[in-house]
């Protein structure tokens, strides 16, 4: 599915937020001093954040408005040294209790950035890869029944 499929798909079934602007877009990037890839930049454009099958504050999956985007190891962990985590894991989905999809901005593949698991009970020194790209997780993730695809049996989440 292409990914104008899926934020259309977004938009009439889920809960998406008003479309950020270029300048929302440029002044995040200014911020936290990498671009968005294709995927995002077009998901962004198109809604500054979604919560997928549930209203807030009910939501298993909230893609995270821009303004919320922080280093993961600060969102988990509240510390921004490096021994909480990598400069480059940035949140991107909040699962609910400190529990993230990151995307490792250092680890550009294909011109799309990987997102991985971050559970807070074991971040940083766990992390698996769990898509390759945005539209890889966006796809599966709305194939989920509301739960987090990437966990073996994992049945939807309360």
């Amino acid at each position: 599915m292409s990914m104008k499929q899926l934020m259309l798909e977004v938009s009439r079934l889920h809960f998406p937020n008003p479309p950020a602007t270029p300048v929302q877009v440029a002044a995040f990037e200014a911020r936290v001093g990498w671009r968005l890839d294709d995927d995002l930049r077009a998901f962004y454009l198109h809604c500054n954040g979604a919560a997928l099958f549930e209203a807030p504050p009910e939501m298993n999956y909230r893609i995270l408005p821009l303004e919320r985007i922080e280093r993961a190891r600060v969102a988990i962990r509240g510390s921004d040294e490096d021994e909480d985590g990598s400069p480059s894991h940035f949140t991107l989905v909040d699962m609910q209790d400190t529990n993230f999809v990151i995307l490792d901005v250092a680890r550009r593949e294909h011109d799309h950035y990987p997102l991985l698991d971050a559970f807070h009970e074991t971040y940083p020194e766990e992390a698996p890869r769990i898509a390759l790209s945005f539209e890889e997780f966006l796809e599966k993730a709305l194939r989920s029944e509301n739960r987090s695809f990437w966990l073996s049996g994992s049945r939807p989440l309360a």
